[in-house]
């Protein structure tokens, strides 16, 4: 006796269950012409079985999928578990609502703390505290750091006025004095003084030294053949 039995249950939707039992068939040496047939009516119930298994994704795991869900969560749209909904965080087994403090605003974001300062206002632990400019100053770009106007220079966190000399001119950038020498000039201390040239020789392209004509070669501050 040749006994196949199959069972199948699945719950998608609702409480729909699909059972496919009982396929009993008596075989003997003398219906062995009906052998083939039986071969074939087989491997039909066998491809509907696998063809339900195709279309319901995860029904292997579908009891470990089944999660409960805290209050403000949703499910994953793939794999197993759950994430906290826009302004909560998760917080142990349960969703915390975000809590933003003074002078910040909430982000929206399912990711990061959930809130930024406002600008003017810069980060430190769970707070937003305000950002002094010094007077000559102001914000940057992104409303964090204060920098100072042109013509000041921030230094211990003030802006104090950048003292140009003589043949000098004002140079905006992130270090030094704040001023560069003229053409021809070289910076000495807080003076520009001018360049002393020798005969056959130029001013090279940095402006602020020279360099021999050609073909003349520096020796000893001098250019000589």
């Amino acid at each position: 006796m040749l006994h196949i039995s199959f069972k199948f249950t699945q719950c998608l939707f609702g409480d729909l269950s699909i059972i496919i039992t009982s396929i009993t068939d008596t075989l003997s040496m003398s219906d062995a012409k009906k052998i083939p047939l039986y071969k074939s009516k087989l491997s039909t119930y066998l491809l509907i079985i696998f063809s339900l298994f195709a279309v319901t994704p995860g029904y292997v795991n579908a009891k470990n999928d089944v999660v409960d869900l805290p209050e403000n969560a949703t499910a994953k749209s793939y794999g197993t578990g759950w994430n906290c909904n826009v302004g909560y965080r998760k917080k142990n087994n349960s969703c915390d609502a975000v809590i933003v403090p003074s002078n910040a605003y909430p982000t929206n974001k399912t990711y990061d703390i959930g809130w930024e300062c406002k600008r003017g206002f810069r980060k430190i632990d769970n707070a937003c505290i305000y950002i002094e400019i010094p007077v000559n100053g102001y914000l940057d770009y992104f409303g964090k750091t204060p920098k100072c106007n042109r013509g000041y220079l921030m230094v211990d966190k003030s802006c104090q006025v950048i003292n140009v000399p003589v043949n000098g001119y004002l140079k905006i950038s992130s270090y030094g004095p704040g001023w560069e020498c003229d053409r021809g000039y070289r910076a000495n201390k807080d003076e520009c003084i001018a360049l002393k040239l020798p005969e056959n020789s130029h001013i090279d392209y940095s402006g602020d030294n020279w360099e021999c004509n050609s073909p003349y070669k520096k020796r000893n501050n001098q250019c000589t053949l």
